[in-house]
């Protein structure tokens, strides 16, 4: 027997069906695990006391990082790679930080199709990307060198370093540059003065990928590379003859730098945000 006035109950009613939130974070472990896990047994292998870079671990050793500090193969590809992503990040973050002022700034014909095209080295494949400045640098008549290796490292960070810019950019507050224009200030000095101040915590985030993506660069570097070797290049052909614990070190110490450098870059994007 139901009370006047009531009304019989619903789906909506009943209790709802309790979350599992432990269930998701048991597949982030999973899938995370199944991605990371080579890299913690690569950082494993470095340290195994065996001429072979295969398992059981046979005791802990750092003579492999020794052996890789007084390789001069590895010191001299390793200074390559510095150099060219130095170089590489310079020009990148320039252009970058042009092309980012330019889109922000200005309202022009094909700014849509621009900015696609900026991103478009970082959203094909390496290989097809390096295969097309192999095809232009040939029919200019450049001899490949670490200097096509710099132009194609600037050309493929150029969108990387843009990303951040253009994003800090777009959240520039515009009074500002209006007031600094009220109060007398030339267009070089509202840039200097008040723009850069504002997006440098940007450039610096974008600079530190675009060395990152460099330093670590293998597939356009392939095409372009003359007879100096860069660090990656270096791995990559001593990993067809003789793969050694050596080359575990290095990867590791390569590792180490990379992921530094990638969480300096988002610490400085979002410690002015």
């Amino acid at each position: 027997m139901t009370t006047v006035g009531s009304e019989p109950a619903t789906t909506t009613d009943l209790p709802r069906q309790r979350s599992r939130p432990w269930l998701l974070g048991l597949w982030a472990v999973v899938v995370y695990g199944f991605l990371y896990l080579p890299l913690a047994v690569l950082v494993v292998m470095s340290f195994n006391n065996s001429r072979i870079l295969s398992l059981p671990f046979k005791g802990f050793t750092t003579r492999w990082y020794s052996i890789a500090f007084s390789d001069e193969a590895i010191r001299v590809s390793l200074g390559n790679s510095l150099q060219v992503a130095a170089i590489a990040t310079l020009l990148s973050t320039i252009f970058g930080l042009l092309a980012a002022f330019a889109i922000y700034r200005y309202r022009f014909f094909g700014r849509n199709a621009f900015r696609i095209a900026l991103n478009l080295p970082i959203l094909l494949p390496g290989i097809v990307t390096g295969v097309a400045m192999l095809a232009y640098f040939s029919n200019l008549g450049l001899e490949l060198s670490l200097g096509t290796v710099i132009l194609g490292h600037a050309v493929f960070g150029l969108p990387v370093a843009l990303g951040p810019m253009l994003t800090r950019l777009s959240q520039f507050p515009r009074n500002l540059e209006e007031a600094a224009y009220d109060l007398g200030a030339k267009p070089a000095q509202v840039f200097t003065g008040v723009i850069f101040p504002y997006i440098r915590s940007a450039v610096i985030a974008g600079a530190l990928l675009a060395f990152t993506l460099s330093f670590d660069e293998v597939v356009v570097t392939i095409f372009l590379t003359g007879r100096d070797n860069t660090l990656p290049m270096e791995i990559w052909g001593r990993l067809r003859t003789n793969i050694t614990p050596e080359i575990a070190a290095v990867a590791t110490l390569v590792l180490v730098l990379s992921t530094g450098l990638v969480l300096l870059s988002q610490w400085e994007a979002a410690r002015e945000e």
